[in-house]
């Protein structure tokens, strides 16, 4: 029994719809990785500033621009997880595997309590007399 033209193009039309929902899964996945990309850059960029400028005066600001950065990268972390959960949660995925929210967060809760550990660390470890 041969399908009629109508019920085949509904069907097409219905595929394609389903891989742009697929393709938009995948996007909001690799917009998340950015976003956490940007978030270590942040905290990279926090470390490489204390380091380079350990010595600036008054110490404390040295620290404290770092301390921006590095808080910075982990409200960046937090963030790409809300804005890629509430964009998941809308869309159903068809041929592919949808990355799970609970990873997502997960993950930025691990990267942001650890840029906030490291901020800590960065104000009240003490410095290594120079020899």
């Amino acid at each position: 029994m041969s399908q009629s033209p109508k019920n085949s193009s509904n069907d097409l039309a219905e595929q394609r719809t389903e891989w742009a929902e697929d393709r938009t899964v995948q996007a909001t996945e690799r917009t998340y990785a950015g976003w956490m990309r940007t978030a270590f850059a942040a905290i990279g960029i926090g470390l490489g500033f204390r380091a380079l400028f350990g010595e600036f005066d008054p110490p404390w600001l040295a620290k404290g621009i770092a301390t921006v950065f590095i808080l910075l990268g982990a409200v960046i972390a937090w963030s790409a997880q809300s804005n890629a959960c509430k964009s998941m949660a809308r869309l159903t995925s068809h041929d592919i595997d949808k990355p799970k929210a609970l990873h997502m967060r997960w993950l930025s809760f691990i990267v942001s309590a650890g840029a906030v550990v490291l901020a800590l660390a960065l104000w009240f470890l003490r410095e290594a007399p120079a020899t």
